[in-house]
């Protein structure tokens, strides 16, 4: 049987400091995409998809939430969410 994962680590990649830059940056680029998507015309879906699982894996590492299954946890991951978030904001700052 599974046991829950009752707590947040509180050290590393689960530290309050990289949850907060992960929903500062999740939000920036949410709020960005969503003010202003002329930026991001230039774009082909298929990056621009990317550029949102990264700003989703943002919200979810930045509000603490630790998938149980391992793939999950590491899609949704904080080294995730920053890579394609700032593939995301090259793109914007490209066009």
């Amino acid at each position: 049987m599974r046991q829950a994962l009752n707590r947040v680590p509180s050290d590393g990649a689960y530290a309050v400091l990289p949850r907060m830059l992960s929903l500062l940056l999740a939000l920036g680029m949410a709020g960005m995409i969503l003010t202003y998507p002329k930026a991001l015309a230039h774009v082909s879906h298929g990056m621009l998809s990317l550029t949102m699982l990264g700003v989703c894996a943002g919200f979810v590492h930045g509000v603490g939430f630790i998938f149980e299954t391992r793939l999950w946890r590491i899609l949704f991951g904080p080294w995730i969410a920053w890579a394609l978030m700032a593939l995301g904001l090259w793109l914007l700052l490209r066009g």
